[in-house]
């Protein structure tokens, strides 16, 4: 059995998010609330962003913090906007949040600060970014041995989720999918170890209860089919040879995992065995929420500001999502 498709081979890496960066150029740049910009890859890649015109950055955090990195590293930071704020990560998250109440920026980035504690900031019952959607996270990855740009969710935000937390990751998704412009009706396989329904895995009993919920218009705009172990969902062969019939077995562009756990293992295997390079994007909040770590390439980080750029465009051309 292949591990990805054989007809996808020809794919040149990076050639996925080479598409997504030339769109987001098309757009009108978006203004990004960068979060404590303080070391020296997040700086570069915001810079590097708004250099491509995907993004005009405005800098929050410590402004003789950023100054001094910006110097270390020789990064022209003249002609940015610089929002001072007092030392430490919580009062940058805090104030990044409240510049996009502002009406300051339409994409709020990650830093150098810890994942936490945006995610503290922008989830706050009081003066945060919830809306009425489950918040969840995306990675769009470029494998290149598979035809498609394939969506990991959610292997970053909901620990557990429930039966009604994974209706909005998988919506989330899909929404994603098809307002960034790579296409519609997107393909979605639930994972789990087994593509059977059996009461000894709960996964199974969940993705069978997802395509039905999909079924009676619970969940639209995407072709679900779960459950799907990883071989029947993304190998054409795999799922030949169990004899599983549908249009997402084999072709899945959206990968939904049973937890964190299991999806954040998924995508590091796809970026360190099959050499994928993983954007990463927070969804459901009222503006996207780009998430960086320090081990990205460049590309991913352009990508990822990318994504952003053209969801926040999406969002102009139609009405905001009501906040809870």
């Amino acid at each position: 059995m292949s591990v990805m498709p054989a007809e996808a081979n020809a794919a040149p890496p990076g050639s996925k998010y080479d598409r997504l960066i030339a769109a987001a150029k098309g757009v009108p740049t978006v203004s990004t609330i960068v979060v404590y910009p303080c070391d020296e890859s997040s700086l570069r890649g915001a810079l590097e962003s708004a250099e491509a015109g995907i993004i005009k950055a405005i800098l929050v955090g410590p402004a003789a913090k950023i100054k001094e990195v910006a110097a270390r590293h020789s990064l022209n930071i003249a002609g940015y906007e610089i929002v001072d704020t007092p030392p430490g990560e919580a009062a940058a998250a805090g104030r990044g949040v409240q510049l996009i109440h502002e009406g300051k920026g339409e994409v709020l980035m990650k830093g150098s600060l810890h994942t936490d504690e945006i995610m503290r900031a922008v989830t706050a019952k009081v003066g945060g970014l919830r809306t009425d959607r489950r918040i969840s996270h995306v990675f769009i990855m470029d494998v290149p041995a598979y035809t498609e740009t394939i969506f990991v969710t959610d292997a970053a935000i909901n620990i557990f989720p429930d039966l009604d937390v994974k209706r909005d990751i998988i919506q989330n998704a899909i929404d994603l999918y098809t307002q960034i412009g790579i296409g519609k009706l997107p393909r979605v396989a639930i994972l789990s170890a087994v593509e059977t329904v059996t009461a000894k895995i709960p996964s199974t009993i969940e993705a069978a209860a997802l395509c039905k919920m999909a079924d009676r218009g619970q969940i639209t705009g995407g072709v679900l089919d779960g459950p799907l172990a990883f071989d029947n969902a993304v190998d054409l062969e795999a799922a030949r040879i169990k004899g599983i019939k549908s249009e997402v077995a084999g072709r899945a562009q959206i990968l939904v995992v049973p937890d964190l756990e299991s999806g954040n293992m998924l995508a590091k295997n796809l970026a360190y065995f099959a050499k994928a390079d993983g954007a990463g994007i927070v969804l459901g909040a009222r503006v996207p929420v780009v998430l960086t770590s320090r081990a990205d390439s460049a590309r991913s980080r352009m990508a990822s500001a990318a994504v952003a750029s053209l969801l926040a465009d999406a969002r102009r051309k139609s009405a905001p999502i009501a906040a809870a």
